[in-house]
């Protein structure tokens, strides 16, 4: 079950590739993300230096009178990943048009682990075909559903 989701991620990315990845946090940050505190809208993930970072993703304290007065809930925070699979993303970085985008935040073995998907960028009419293509499945399911 996903803590945090970016909703919009399928909408507007054609995904075809994905990697689970531990993410460096404080303590009151896993504590806010386990509340479902948060927000992955508008992030992204970038390979600098041979490691993977997720930047621009939104996490704010569960108490904010308990956390330092220099903290950025908008902080730059580590991902971890195997080396080929960084390797593998900083080939993708390099490529016109492909995004690393993060999917979701989960619980897994007590450990916070975040998805990452690779993928292109969809334009306007892909998004209307997709849109035409889930009301006709919509119409099709409901209309076996009322016929039996």
């Amino acid at each position: 079950m996903a803590l945090l989701k970016n909703k919009t991620v399928y909408r507007d990315f054609d995904i075809k590739q994905t990697y689970e990845a531990g993410i460096e946090l404080y303590g009151f940050e896993v504590k806010s993300i386990r509340a479902k505190d948060g927000s992955l809208k508008g992030s992204h993930v970038v390979v600098r230096g041979g490691e993977a970072w997720l930047t621009n993703a939104h996490v704010p304290p569960i108490q904010p009178a308990n956390a330092p007065d220099d903290f950025d809930t908008y902080r730059t925070r580590k991902l971890l990943l195997h080396k080929e699979e960084i390797q593998e993303l900083a080939q993708f970085e390099k490529q016109s048009g492909v995004a690393i985008v993060p999917i979701s935040l989960y619980n897994s073995n007590g450990r916070i682990k975040m998805e990452v998907g690779v993928g292109y960028g969809k334009k306007k009419h892909d998004k209307r075909e997709d849109i035409k293509r889930r009301d006709a499945k919509r119409d099709v399911d409901r209309t076996l559903k009322n016929k039996y």
